[in-house]
């Protein structure tokens, strides 16, 4: 019986080690990306992007937790802008910067969660011309820490996220289309 049980801890070690490893090797960064092509002219999609206080009209995040705290800080809009929350689970806690603007093509912004992980990414909004409409473009990108790593090889962060930026996007086509 004792030899069975040293076999198995040995194997449980060697998994172990095995799955940290193979973490090890995962890349360093993380990119999300989805775009939806949407009915209207970019300068009437930009500003909702382009000022907090109106994602509530599209973005996926604001429904996550009903008691989740808010505070908006520096400019009203635009560069300079701060957004920050706090809730419970899902939506744990940061604050987001819009970093650079270019109207009605680009909205880019300095993401920082606190909480449940510590991570800081770059978002971006590109907007494009697309015949008679706009192609939208959300991305996120950052460095991958090793416990993201570990992470990653349980739960398909593009997934995860993606799903999340495809309902975001399909809301604020709703919001511009008027549908």
């Amino acid at each position: 019986m004792l030899k069975f049980l040293l076999i198995a801890a040995i194997i449980l070690v060697v998994a172990i080690l095995a799955v940290l490893a193979y973490a090890a090797t995962l890349p360093g960064r993380l990119r999300v990306e989805r775009q939806a092509r949407i009915q209207a002219p970019a300068a009437a999609i930009f500003p909702l992007i382009n000022d907090f206080h109106r994602w509530a009209e599209w973005s996926p995040y604001e429904t996550i937790d009903p008691t989740m705290k808010r505070s908006f800080d520096g400019a009203p809009a635009g560069k300079g802008a701060v957004y920050q929350w706090s809730g419970d689970g899902k939506a744990g806690a940061g604050r987001m910067e819009i970093a650079d603007t270019a109207p009605p093509s680009l909205v880019r912004i300095r993401l920082d969660f606190t909480r449940p992980m510590r991570a800081s990414n770059l978002t971006e909004f590109t907007l494009e011309p697309d015949g008679d409409a706009t192609r939208v473009r959300w991305s996120m990108e950052g460095p991958t820490p090793f416990i993201g790593k570990l992470f990653g090889i349980f739960v398909d962060m593009d997934h995860l996220i993606g799903r999340d930026f495809a309902t975001g996007l399909a809301n604020l086509k709703m919001a511009t289309e008027g549908r």
